[in-house]
């Protein structure tokens, strides 16, 4: 029986819409560049079940008294909410994505209100959370997914829009448009016009992408998570060349593939992982588009990304998840009866952050690393918030 949780988890964003909608690919193999770009280069079973190691939430208060420690043995991490501080002539309006450059400069992109066309929806922030620049103001209303990437001529960022933009874009570091793409209508899965007259409306037909996953050839794999549920193949010069899977829950197919990255941890085979978000699961794919394994074990898994032997999940349901060499997971910030608490009232939790409580997370839409080995959460609230774990 699925606990309370998952139940409520499920009806809240089955209700609101963010839980959302796979590959026949034929193709080159590639490796990765990270989110967090280094210098050098660009189970059906519910893991209590499997006997997998989950190691939960210590609430050991941090010894400055600055905010909660989670996690346990070597991974461990102090809490410091709203790290990132935003100047008076901007807002928070529900941040989605982050990201980390080659500086370690965390760059932030939220929804923002289409109507308020002047106010950027990308904001970027120094080590020490002290607000640098904004820009990207034609994401606003639905600014999403947000990468950073290493390139032979230097870094870009690379974004995408839902919601009435259904848009995706490379960007210099400064918001320059290196060019701006829309729905691939050779794929011959979208309604008439998707791509030259866009609008806000959801189905399988229709085009939402979300997140990125980049292969060092110069080519890239683009979720379409919100619209027709599959992930589509893009070569280095951006030509379109294929799609995994399709809306349904059995193997290689998908119900909201959220989130992606290139799982490099072994040598020698690089695979694809996607946040399948509404199946509760991650799943694993060879370049070419052959399902490889399924892990179950999550609630609503968002976004992937990785460090050494590590992949970082955010959970929209409360909670951040780590899985080490051997794929087991560490949840870090578990806690049921605050998962309940936060779910059970809906839409209101995300919108009164007066009844949050430290070290204690709402809804993780997004999350990477940066070079130290930190860790940067975006939450899916209303007023939007970054938190910083700092690695102890």
């Amino acid at each position: 029986m699925r606990s309370r949780s998952r139940i409520a988890a499920i009806a809240f964003f089955t209700e609101i819409g963010e839980f959302s909608y796979g590959f026949s690919m034929q193709n080159s193999p590639g490796f990765p560049s990270r989110r967090r770009v280094l210098a050098s280069t660009a189970a059906s079973v519910p893991a209590w079940i499997g006997g997998l190691n989950l190691i939960t939430t210590s609430k050991t208060k941090a010894a400055d008294g600055s905010g909660q420690i989670v996690g346990e043995g070597a991974h461990r991490y102090e809490v410091v909410h709203d790290w990132a501080k935003l100047p008076d002539a901007y807002t928070w309006q529900i941040t989605h994505n982050v990201a980390v450059d080659s500086q370690n400069q965390l760059y932030v992109i939220h929804e923002g209100d289409h109507s308020q066309q002047d106010h950027p929806a990308i904001f970027v922030f120094d080590e020490e959370g002290k607000f640098v620049k904004a820009f990207g103001n034609q994401f606003q209303g639905g600014g999403h997914g947000l990468e950073v990437r290493k390139e032979a001529d230097g870094e870009y960022l690379y974004v995408t829009g839902y919601q009435m933009l259904k848009t995706f874009a490379k960007l210099t570091l400064d918001g320059e448009v290196v060019w701006q793409k829309f729905a691939p209508m050779e794929s011959e899965i979208y309604a008439e016009g998707e791509a030259t007259q866009p609008e806000k409306i959801w189905g399988r037909d229709r085009f939402m992408p979300t997140n990125y996953a980049f292969l060092d050839d110069g080519g890239y794999f683009l979720a379409d998570g919100y619209g027709a549920h599959t992930v589509h193949r893009y070569d280095a010069d951006g030509k379109w060349i294929g799609k995994i899977g399709s809306s349904g829950k059995g193997p290689g197919e998908f119900n909201t593939p959220h989130g992606l990255w290139i799982d490099d941890r072994k040598e020698g085979d690089p695979l694809l992982v996607v946040a399948d978000r509404a199946n509760q699961r991650l799943q694993w794919f060879e370049l070419d588009g052959t399902h490889r394994e399924t892990l179950d074990g999550f609630i609503l898994p968002a976004n992937v990304d990785a460090r050494e032997d590590l992949l970082l999940v955010p959970d929209l349901s409360a909670r951040i998840t780590l899985l080490d060499a051997e794929n087991n997971l560490i949840h870090l910030g578990e806690d049921p009866d605050w998962r309940d608490e936060v779910m059970k009232d809906r839409k209101a939790m995300r919108r009164n952050p007066d009844s949050w409580v430290s070290g204690k997370f709402i809804h993780p839409h997004d999350a990477c690393f940066d070079a130290d080995g930190n860790i940067f959460v975006a939450e899916w609230v209303a007023t939007g918030r970054v938190s910083k774990l700092r690695k102890v």
